[in-house]
């Protein structure tokens, strides 16, 4: 099977998006070849039978030139290459592009979409695809005539605990991930505040990740502001996004890790916490498959700050080896729904079920 890969961004130190890199090397070793054309090009760590077509951000090229360097680098492939399906990640602008093309010439696609918000183009995306999937049911926000949870694709190699680094002396409760509106930071200093008074021992909160616009920009600058006009100046730290194989480290160190986004958003780091035996405290109700028997005591209503610090109390309470099973419990859970190796026998699965049985047989023959 030869796959045309559509990505965002193809980039082994993004710290959003360098877990793509790993899944592009599952996929490579499950099939012949991949094409990967990807809007930004960084830092490449992938196998000899990957090769990456960039439309240009990384050099500053413009949205037009850009849209002209998507298909001559389509048109390119297509004319010298035999590609057999195509798998567009968190790319519908790709999808709809490629898609009358693509289906003109037989070659199916699958698109990947996980998000809260449907965006204006996901209905195209989704008539243009053949088959639509996303981690988990609730990240999908549009039909399911099409859709399959396939998982989230943890590097569970990478994210793994670690003997030697154990939770530091003073508790850190740890969030990770973009900082954007859409992540809820503020709950969680609000939570410190009431956490403040009901826990009498010393702990800290790690805000770890960076901006990616301008209006994000200014979030940051008010969280700043909110820490400093509640007083939480040597409680809460917000630290710089790092590449995502520093991010083991910083799960290891924590006692507990907290994610506030909503219900209907797959946030990635969630599962990568608890890959390191690391207990999470979540807002969306997408992860209680995970939580199993622990969703009452590691889930609270999105936006409520003072049911937050509740739960995040009942974890600081617990001794380090009854977080240290319920962490070896849940790792395991993540290893078997949303470990990469599932993820990609899962795909290309799904990539062969969608080829035409012809096909199938002349790839079976040639093989």
């Amino acid at each position: 099977m030869r796959l045309l890969l559509f990505n965002l961004a193809t980039d082994a130190d993004d710290p959003v998006l360098g877990f793509t890199t790993s899944w592009i090397g599952a996929l490579a070793e499950r099939v012949e070849f991949v094409h990967v054309v990807t809007m930004r090009a960084g830092r490449l760590a992938l196998p000899g039978n990957v090769r990456v077509h960039s439309v240009g951000k990384e050099k500053g090229y413009s949205e037009p030139r850009r849209v002209i360097e998507f298909y001559k680098i389509i048109g390119r492939i297509l004319r010298q290459e035999r590609i057999d399906v195509c798998f567009s990640h968190m790319m519908p602008l790709f999808t709809v592009m490629a898609g009358p093309i693509l289906r003109l010439t037989g070659i199916p696609i699958i698109t990947w979409y996980a998000h809260l918000h449907r965006a204006r183009i996901l209905p195209a995306a989704h008539w243009l695809s053949t088959r639509m999937v996303a981690s988990v049911e609730s990240a999908y926000p549009y039909r399911r005539d099409k859709f399959t949870a396939v998982g989230q694709g943890i590097d569970t190699g990478l994210f793994l605990p670690e003997a030697e680094t154990r939770p530091e002396k003073i508790p850190m409760i740890l969030s990770v991930g973009r900082l954007s509106p859409v992540k809820d930071h503020p709950t969680l200093i609000k939570a410190v505040c009431f956490l403040r008074q009901i826990w009498h021992e010393p702990f800290r909160v790690a805000i770890v990740g960076g901006p990616t616009s301008e209006r994000d920009q200014a979030y940051v600058r008010s969280l700043h502001q909110q820490v400093t006009q509640l007083g939480l100046e040597e409680i809460v730290s917000i630290e710089p996004a790092v590449s995502m194989d520093k991010l083991p480290s910083w799960y290891r160190r924590s006692t507990v890790n907290v994610n506030m986004t909503p219900t209907g958003s797959s946030d990635k780091v969630v599962w990568e916490a608890l890959a390191c035996g690391r207990i999470c405290v979540v807002a969306n109700e997408g992860f209680k498959p995970t939580l199993g028997k622990y969703a009452g005591e590691l889930s609270y209503a999105y936006g409520e700050a003072e049911q937050l610090a509740a739960r995040l109390k009942w974890t600081l309470s617990l001794s380090e080896s009854a977080r240290a099973a319920i962490g070896t419990e849940l790792r395991r859970e993540v290893e078997v729904s949303h470990g990469l190796n599932g993820l990609a026998n899962r795909l290309v699965e799904i990539f062969e079920s969608t080829l035409a049985p012809s096909a199938t047989a002349a790839q079976v023959k040639q093989a």
